[in-house]
């Protein structure tokens, strides 16, 4: 550690020393060191060590298992651009790790009064419900459940969705080109179906997303809800100056 006459206190210091580290040399899921060994190893007491820790977990970069350690979160990979149009197996991809999708229903349903202010449909009109549990490597990320028009995709089907993605659905199979996607996200906690799908506990922290997907003809083609662990989703985006 620097000096202790330096201008910042000394778990700030410690903080990005071991982000550097994070970052650098270490990889998703591998484990830290104990509170003592980090003591040890860097000269500080273990209070400062607690407090580094802690501002650490809040910026998402680790997180704990109760009885078993710390361990580095997902969250240092490349955080998802909010501006861009956004999809799951591409970013997947992008991050050099293997997409896989499990659905979970698909079912043709009603418009209720709720869904009917979402996609902006009367209520009654059929749509497609769909749940989805998105997956990298094996391990569950998010949750999602999707309605579309039956009006607009009347013949999909579940097997169609395991076959490619739904955006490229979209365009290759009906001619639907997406000119926007608007996306508003919050955080939360687990519960429990959520926890278990999604293999966390009940009360973890993560991101419920809401996502409607216009065409070019400005109708909107998809509403989607997603509930993401948010130890492994970093998001960021680019505002850019009114002319």
């Amino acid at each position: 550690m620097k000096s202790s006459k330096s201008e910042q206190p000394l778990y700030l210091q410690l903080v990005d020393a071991l982000e550097l580290e994070i970052r650098g040399t270490m990889s998703p899921n591998d484990k830290l060191l104990s509170e003592r060994e980090l003591s040890v190893a860097h000269g500080v007491s273990r209070i400062t060590v607690r407090q580094a820790l802690k501002e650490l977990e809040t910026r998402g970069l680790i997180y704990k298992k109760q009885g078993k350690g710390t361990y580095v979160s997902g969250i240092k990979t490349p955080p998802t651009d909010l501006a861009a149009a956004y999809s799951f197996t591409e970013h997947m991809k992008q991050l050099g790790k293997k997409p896989q999708t499990d659905i979970l229903s698909f079912e043709k349903m009603q418009v209720t009064p709720y869904l009917s202010n979402y996609l902006n449909l009367e209520e009654g009109t059929d749509v497609f419900e769909f749940e989805r549990l998105r997956k990298a490597d094996g391990s569950p990320l998010m949750f999602e459940r999707t309605y579309v028009p039956c009006s607009d995709f009347a013949t999909l089907t579940k097997k169609s969705l395991l076959k490619k993605p739904l955006y490229d659905i979209f365009s290759e199979d009906y001619g639907q080109s997406v000119r926007q996607a608007e996306e508003e996200f919050y955080a939360s906690v687990a519960l429990d179906y959520e926890a278990k799908l999604l293999g966390i506990k009940k009360g973890d922290p993560v991101l419920h997303m809401i996502r409607k997907t216009f065409n070019d003809k400005n109708r909107i083609i998809e509403f989607t809800f997603s509930i993401a662990r948010a130890d492994q989703f970093h998001y960021h985006i680019t505002h850019y100056p009114s002319p």
